[in-house]
Formats: structure tokens, C-alpha cells, sequence
């Protein structure tokens, strides 16, 4: 389910606050053939189904930053934020990738708002916990600590 607010206030609201996660995505080789022709990381564990079978995980898997990317329409899913003019990635603060994401495999995002304080500009900064997991898998895909900037 998606959390809905509108403006900084209740953006600054929602200090400590779960989002739940989102739904499963297939994450498809198609998906990271194109990931690697975007980035020119073509590295045969991620593009070469043949080869990567007889590999260390037995099949080709997601790039590290193809997951990462995938954080951003997922955080769409987890909350909505309106009446505000513009919202920004302001960075990371942290990110680990502790398994890897096989091809043909699910994934989804779920994320706890860490903290949020007013900044210069009309804004608020946000800090938010994102984990994504891998469904059947203990050991989770990618932890990060994102920062992202909203302005009214």
C-alpha cells in the first residue's frame, strides 16, 4: 500500500515511519542485457547465460547498480509525495550488495524513513533504510541509505 502525503509538513511527519515494500519484480535477462549495453558493462556473469551456468552462481545475475537502480520506481511505490514544485536524489550514504540477484528471480523494496529535517530552500531532506530482497532468499540483495532533497 502506498503512503500518500502532501507538502514538507507532513513529509517531516513521517520521521521513523515503515513504508511496508512493494510488490515482487521479475528481474529478466532482457532487463540486464539492456543495463548492460546502457552502462558498456557487459561482463559475462551478467550477459553470457552459457557461461555464466558453469560460474560461481550457476546463472547470470543482475548488476549491483542495475538493483540499485531499481530502488527508484520501486520508492514510487512506497510513498507519493505531492505539493511540492520539485524532489531530488541528493545521494547515498551507504550501500552494500550481500547476494546476488539471479536472472529470472523477484525482487522487492522496503524502506523505513530514517529521518527528516527542514533545509534551506523551502525544503525538507529525507533519509531513508531501503533493503531489497529476493523472494525465497534469506540473505537480502542490497541495503542502501538514500538521500533524497523535496521543495515547495
Amino acid at each position: 500500500m502506498t503512503t500518500t502525503v502532501n507538502g514538507p509538513a507532513e513529509i517531516l511527519a513521517l520521521a521513523g515511519q515503515d513504508l511496508g515494500h512493494t510488490d515482487w519484480r521479475e528481474i529478466t535477462q532482457s532487463r540486464v542485457d539492456t543495463f548492460a549495453d546502457a552502462t558498456d558493462d557487459d561482463q559475462w556473469i551478467h550477459t553470457d547465460p552459457e557461461r555464466a551456468a558453469t560460474g560461481p552462481f550457476g546463472t547470470t545475475i543482475a548488476h549491483g547498480y542495475l538493483t540499485l537502480s531499481l530502488m527508484i520506481p520501486m520508492f514510487g511505490e512506497l510513498l507519493e509525495i505531492n505539493g511540492i514544485r520539485m524532489s531530488v536524489n541528493y545521494g547515498l550514504e551507504k550501500v552494500r550488495f550481500p547476494s546476488p540477484v539471479p536472472v529470472g528471480s523477484k525482487i522487492r523494496l522496503s524502506g523505513t524513513v530514517a529521518s527528516v529535517e527542514e533545509v534551506k530552500g523551502n525544503g525538507v531532506q529525507m533519509v531513508l533504510d531501503f533493503t531489497v530482497v529476493i523472494d525465497g532468499s534469506d540473505k537480502p540483495a542490497c541495503v542502501a541509505r538514500a538521500v533524497y532533497r523535496h521543495y515547495a
